[in-house]
């Protein structure tokens, strides 16, 4: 049976460099022409390249979401970013390697290919941002029923194999990928924002604050009590004050467990995995590591010295 193909079109726009700034992004079926999902979101005050950056891994992610076994290709109008990406530039700037990181752990980088075109020919995905761009002018979010790209043909997601896993039954089994409801319709829930109350935010910023940053958030805004970091789309909140309970966080408490991340390559996960190690973290299950997930979860289960564990997930080969 031949292999799927998909075409990513992504953009992104920041009206001042930086400004208000957004991204778009739509995958197409580049048999028939459809539209089969689409996404945009405003990013508050961020720069064209960070903006543009996020609108590849939002359309990455969605190709994933409708065949994580399909080939993708790429068409961008960034210069900088196909370049980036196919690997015949050299990425400097701190910020774009981890967006760069990020983006080539959504998919093999196999499975994905890219291309420059003019942005004449990448009308659908600049309307998707500047439509971005202006709801977060507003100060709103991106209406995907009042877009002038409409989905013309909804993609029914097809879930990934589910991974064998290891017999050990002390091994933290990551939890499977859900199917979606109904087994037709494109899925239409997507996370908005995580909170976390910490009781100490200058050593909050310091560990989860940083890591947040080496897997490709964006500091946004920040203020006496609290500091968000951007995502493509969504973004995490540290946040601290009087209504936040004295006492080090307990994972093994009802609550959150954990927070699992896409974390690139094997040897991208190792480095930041060793990095966090002398930034204060502790490796949980090192007799197990790196497959204390199962033999073919390779991971990196990371806590912090007040006690909140992090997961670092690699790609699949």
């Amino acid at each position: 049976m031949a292999q799927r193909v998909l075409q990513v079109e992504a953009d992104g726009g920041s009206r001042g460099n930086p400004g208000v700034a957004g991204y778009g992004a739509l995958v197409r079926d580049p048999a028939t022409g459809d539209v089969l999902m689409t996404d945009a979101a405003p990013l508050g005050k961020a720069s064209n390249n960070v903006a543009e950056y996020s609108g590849l891994v939002a359309g990455l992610e969605m190709a994933k979401a409708i065949d994580p076994r399909a080939r993708v290709h790429v068409k961008m109008d960034s210069k900088l970013v196909v370049e980036q990406m196919s690997g015949r530039w050299k990425i400097k700037h701190e910020d774009m390697r981890r967006l760069a990181t990020t983006a080539r752990g959504v998919l093999p980088p196999a499975q994905v290919t890219y291309e420059w075109i003019p942005r004449a020919q990448n009308k659908d995905a600049d309307r998707l941002s500047n439509e971005a761009m202006d709801a977060g002018a507003r100060g709103g979010r991106w209406d995907p029923g009042a877009s002038e790209v409409p989905v013309t043909a909804p993609a029914a997601p097809q879930p990934d194999r589910a991974p064998d896993r290891d017999d050990d039954a002390d091994a933290p089994a990551a939890a499977p990928e859900p199917e979606p409801v109904g087994g037709t319709a494109s899925p239409t829930g997507r996370l908005h924002h995580v909170e976390i109350w910490v009781a100490d935010l200058e050593a909050a910023r310091a560990s989860l604050g940083w890591l947040f940053e080496q897997l490709g958030y964006v500091p946004g805004d920040a203020w006496a009590e609290g500091s968000t970091y951007r995502g493509a789309g969504e973004y995490l909140v540290l946040e601290s004050g009087r209504d936040v309970a004295a006492g080090r966080h307990d994972r093994l408490r009802p609550g959150l467990n954990h927070l699992a991340f896409r974390a690139g390559s094997r040897a991208d996960v190792d480095r930041l995995a060793e990095r966090a190690q002398e930034r204060g973290f502790t490796l949980l299950f090192a007799d197990r590591h790196p497959f204390a997930g199962g033999r073919d979860h390779y991971a990196a289960y990371l806590e912090t010295a007040d006690g909140f564990e992090v997961e670092l997930v690699a790609g699949r080969r």
